[in-house]
C-alpha cells in the first residue's frame, strides 16, 4: 500500500492534499525504524500499540487498512475506497478544495 500513497503525495504535492496515517505496530520504535525504511514523508499517528487504541476506537476502526476522505470541509465523504474508485474521488475532491481556496482568496 505505501507505493500507491508515496504516489499520491508524488501527483498532489503542489495541490490542496493531504494523507494522515493511524499506525497500530505494538513497538513504537520499530515502527520509527519502518517510517524511515519505508520513505513515509506524511504525518502518521500511532494508535497505542493496539487496533483497540484511542484513534481507532474514536474513528470506529473495525478493519486495517481503512481509508477515509475527508473533503476541505472536514466531512468525510468517502470510506474505504481503492484503485479506480479512489482515483476517481480523488480528482473530485481536490478541485473542489483548490476551487474552495480561490474563493477564500488563498
Amino acid at each position: 500500500m505505501y507505493p500507491h500513497e508515496r504516489s499520491l503525495v508524488s501527483e498532489y504535492a503542489s495541490r490542496p492534499f493531504a494523507i494522515i496515517g493511524v499506525n497500530s505496530d505494538k513497538d513504537r520504535e520499530v515502527l520509527k525504524e519502518r517510517i524511515l525504511e519505508e520513505s513515509i514523508t506524511w504525518r502518521s499517528f500511532w494508535n497505542g500499540g493496539s487496533t483497540n487504541g484511542p484513534i481507532s476506537t474514536t474513528w470506529n476502526v473495525s478493519g486495517w487498512p481503512t481509508l477515509y476522505l475527508i473533503d476541505h470541509q472536514g466531512v468525510i465523504r468517502h470510506k474505504g475506497l481503492r484503485g479506480e474508485e479512489l482515483e476517481t474521488a480523488l480528482k473530485e475532491l481536490v478541485p473542489e478544495a483548490e476551487e474552495a481556496l480561490k474563493k477564500s482568496g488563498r
